[in-house]
């Protein structure tokens, strides 16, 4: 498969040749959905948290007399149905991560790439530099290229004032190559890699 590459500025800059087997699958949604859970459920902080009666502190002397009284018998104000109470089965700080083959996630992140290229949302930059950390020239050059909602995938560095120029920029990432997910690239309208990160991807994904 082959893929046209284009300037910031908007030029032609030839075309690249991509390989089948990374660009060219027959997207399958659920090994895509099985990477999005997995990716998601790995970063959830898990850090929510109740009292139960045990962690309450507040007497351990009985209440009232056992009989007599006309009301229920109780023997501890902790207990979750009075206020101030513990909570009964209440959530406790956890990990919400699991795991997921490594073979799993590198086909998720092919089927993600292919079903970027098949839909034609899919961009080859000749490369991602900027001379001054400006954003408004930036934007301006992404308006003529008509991204407005787009991850830009550089090669194993992201150049500095092209990072600091897009960082200010809304629905607009720039991760370098060993950052890009799969859900980072659902959640993009438009894809766009270097030629230095479809180098590096076709040699990490043969």
């Amino acid at each position: 498969m082959d893929l046209d590459v284009k300037t910031l500025d908007g030029g032609s800059a030839g075309s690249v040749s991509v390989s089948d087997g990374i660009f060219g699958l027959e997207p399958r949604g659920d090994l895509i959905q099985r990477v999005v859970r997995w990716q998601l459920a790995k970063r959830q902080a898990g850090t929510h948290k109740t009292k139960g009666r045990s962690e309450i502190a507040r007497t351990t002397a009985k209440m009232y007399r056992q009989k007599g009284t006309g009301g229920a018998r109780h023997g501890s104000k902790r207990v979750g149905i009075f206020r101030g109470g513990g909570k009964a089965h209440g959530p406790v700080a956890r990990s919400h991560a699991f795991d997921l083959p490594k073979k799993v996630r590198a086909l998720g992140l092919k089927h993600a790439l292919s079903a970027k290229a098949q839909s034609q949302q899919i961009m080859v930059l000749d490369a991602a530099t900027a001379a001054e950390p400006k954003t408004k020239a930036l934007k301006s050059q992404l308006d003529g290229l008509g991204l407005s909602n787009a991850l830009i995938i550089d090669g194993a560095q992201v150049d500095d004032n092209f990072g600091k120029a897009a960082r200010n920029i809304p629905n607009l990432d720039v991760l370098p190559v060993q950052g890009i997910n799969v859900y980072d690239i659902l959640r993009r309208d438009v894809l766009v890699l270097t030629k230095a990160a479809v180098d590096a991807l076709e040699e990490r994904l043969k």
